[in-house]
Parts: C-alpha cells; structure tokens; sequence
C-alpha cells in the first residue's frame, strides 16, 4: 500500500434530521481531516467510459465515525480507493487536514476478508505490518501485547487464523491494522462475510474498540441498521454514477452509545424508515 496512507473515525452525537446544511455546520465545528470537493471518477476500458462517481463534496471530521450507504454499484469502495489514494480523482479534488495541507494521514484499510495467513500464528499475523515496516521495536510489541490483552485474543496468541471465530479473526486484523497507528481507518463491508449473530457481536467489539481507540472510520456498507449503530452521520450516494443525495446526522437518545444499544434507541427506527426511503427513491 502507498506510503501515504492515514486513518479515519467519527465523534459527535448531537444531531437531527436536517440534512446536509446541518451537517456541514457540524463539520465545521470540528478539525476536518478529509475534505472531497467536486470530486469525479471513472473506469476505462476497451469498450468505453463507466461514469462511478460524480460531484462528489463532504468532508470527514477529526474523530468522527462515518457511515456510507448507496445502491450496489454506486461507487462506495471506489470512494474508499480514491480516500486512500490507490487512484486519483479525474476531477476535482481531495485534501487533507487543514486547507493548506496537502499531506494525507496515515490510512489503515480493513476490507470484507480478514486476510489473516494461515502459516504465521496470530502474533505472527497482527505484527506483520510492523514486521514489513521494521518497526518491532518494544514499545511496539508492548501495545501489541496490550492489545491483544485487552480485546481477549493474548491467550490464542500462538493458535493459527483456522482456530479463531470469525469475530476473533476481525478483532486480529483490526489489531493488525491499529499496530501501524493509523490516523483514519477506512471500512469496506468488513462484516459482511460473518452470519448475522457474529455480525452484530464483532460490529460491536469492533466499534467499541474503534471508540477506545480514539481513531477516525469511514464505513462502506449495505446494511442500513449497521450505519445507523455505527455512524455519527450516514452519507447516502445515489444510483450510478454516485452522487452525495443526503448527509443524516444521527442523534441517538440513549447514554454510553454502544453499536448494540444504538439498535434499541427509540429513534432508530425512525433513521431506518428515512435511509430506505432515500435508497428506494435511488430505484
């Protein structure tokens, strides 16, 4: 992966359903780490041009979770790409931190496998990356150790990946990503190949542990209820090429928001209802 890349998460929980206005009003109140501007981007090949993304402006806050739901095929992982810088915008423009600040932060990026390999133990596999780096030094491996600890997998540490739930094998990846210290952590459906049970377990350790963490995400996903528990805003794209069709801040009335708990919030419902309102006017 480039050297360029930096991490994301999402912070504030006071909002309403007024929208885009809205919610840039919150994002001015807060550092901004990634703002997209006018951004647009298509695929080539022999057979033409295929228009994914169009016009696309929002910007990502220091500290903030932020969620991104839209139609199969709108553009939501080649966003991620174009966050990450794997591919460059063909127009407008990304930047990083402050307007004149041009330097991305360090990206951590969790995809739907967890690639964890087989032949390496779980400490072998969630200090690859500072292997690759050289960077095992102690102070490393200490966080390492205290991670591992933390988020109950020191006691598999030498068990191999076949060993391990498929929550488990989640919480070894995201600790192998979090071992680089990323600054922003870019999610593309990393729940999706869990049955639904596991799914709402690990979405939860892995929220709560994002949260601890103190990290900025952006989250790819399909599933509506996943971006409500998960998300401080949920950015909607349309059908292809993806447009930004709403920005929905989420103000949950419940203490100690947890990814689980958010789902028994008497406003959930009513987010769910809007999302897939939003979705079936994309059809």
């Amino acid at each position: 992966m480039p050297q360029n890349f930096k991490s994301i998460l999402l912070l504030p929980d006071r909002h309403s359903f007024s929208g885009i206005d809205a919610a840039n009003r919150l994002e001015d109140s807060m550092g901004k780490i990634v703002t997209m501007k006018n951004v647009s981007y298509a695929y080539h090949s022999m057979n033409g041009e295929t228009l994914a993304l169009s016009d696309i402006s929002f910007d990502v806050s220091n500290g903030e979770f932020l969620s991104i739901v839209g139609p199969s095929g709108c553009g939501k992982s080649t966003l991620l790409s174009l966050i990450a810088g794997l591919i460059k915008p063909e127009e407008g423009k990304i930047t990083f931190g402050n307007i004149d600040k041009s330097d991305a932060p360090k990206i951590g990026y969790m995809l739907q496998k967890d690639h964890l390999f087989e032949w390496r133990t779980v400490y072998q596999n969630v200090t690859l990356g500072l292997e690759i780096q050289r960077k095992l030094t102690p102070q490393n491996l200490e966080k390492i150790d205290q991670m591992l600890t933390l988020y109950d997998l020191y006691k598999f540490k030498d068990s191999k990946p076949s060993q391990l739930s498929g929550g488990m094998r989640q919480r070894a990846a995201l600790i192998r990503t979090l071992a680089l210290e990323p600054e922003l952590l870019l999610l593309d459906e990393p729940f999706s190949a869990l049955d639904y049970q596991t799914r709402l377990s690990v979405s939860d350790d892995i929220g709560t542990i994002i949260k601890n963490e103190k990290k900025t995400a952006v989250l790819v996903t399909h599933d509506l209820s996943e971006a409500i528990s998960l998300g401080q805003r949920v950015i909607v794209l349309s059908k292809r090429p993806g447009t930004v069709k709403n920005i929905i801040p989420i103000n949950l009335s419940i203490a100690n928001r947890t990814a689980l708990s958010s789902r028994n919030a008497p406003e959930f419902k009513d987010y769910f209802n809007l999302l897939w309102k939003e979705l079936n006017d994309n059809v």
